[in-house]
């Protein structure tokens, strides 16, 4: 009998799993043996932290990075054939939103093997939830591009796409949180509503959607190295 594929989510914010995630998931990364880890350090400490019954050294972690090579997957997939249940854990969140496991979850289907995701915290998510926006339509559009003028650029099509309704999503890495806070306030109209959640999950969460004027007259949010989602919101009515 084949095993099956587990999407096991890792929780947001470090040290707060057993805080976030609910029994059943935690049940769940307990009896398993075999894992795809985005970060097997991670991975690792993930496991420690919810008290996996068997030593660490004894699991079988499997590195795969966030870009996982297509060429390799059904290697990955060889404890599923053998009848082991195999979890794909993200650094941070769900896999495959937003992080690796969509490939795997993909190759799963076509080899016939049973694909379960597993309930836990997504930052996309929290944060639409939270911001205000329109959460009937919306649109996960990633990283931004760096140069300053693609990024005014991609801002501007963000905001339009926002006053028609559609709330918009982005990220980026941690330690640029400041630069692209700066590049939103000087783009964006100051009508314009915008959401920062940051550290989500975490006793130091913070939250707040405000227009861009209002963000360029309040304090400023401590994003340096603090992972962030930022969102453009459509106008109240």
């Amino acid at each position: 009998m084949a095993g099956c594929l587990l999407l096991l989510p890792c929780g947001v914010a470090d040290g707060m799993a057993l805080a976030t995630l609910p029994a059943a998931t935690l049940e769940a990364a307990r009896g398993c043996s075999h894992f795809l880890a985005e970060n097997a350090r991670t991975a690792r400490a993930f496991l420690k932290e919810v008290s996996h019954p068997r030593p660490l050294q004894s699991l079988q972690i499997v590195e795969i990075g966030p870009a996982p090579e297509a060429a390799s997957v059904d290697d990955w997939l060889q404890p599923l054939a053998a009848g082991h249940d195999l979890a794909v854990v993200a650094e941070a969140g769900c896999p495959g939103v937003a992080d690796p496991g969509a490939l795997i979850a993909a190759r799963a289907h076509e080899r016939g093997f049973a694909v379960r995701p597993l309930v836990g915290p997504s930052a996309i998510l929290l944060a639409l939830m939270a911001g205000g926006g329109n959460g009937q339509r919306f649109r996960f559009v990633g990283y931004l591009p760096q140069d300053s003028a693609g990024r005014a650029l991609r801002l501007r099509e963000l905001e339009a796409a926002a006053r028609m309704g559609e709330t918009q999503l982005f990220i980026e890495t941690p330690y640029r949180n400041d630069r692209l806070f700066d590049a939103l306030l000087a783009t964006c109209a100051p009508a314009t509503r915008m959401s920062v959640a940051v550290a989500l999950t975490a006793p130091d969460e913070f939250i707040a959607t405000r227009s861009i004027a209002q963000w360029r007259s309040a304090a400023r949010p401590m994003l340096t190295k603090r992972p962030a989602v930022f969102s453009l919101l459509p106008p109240q009515r």
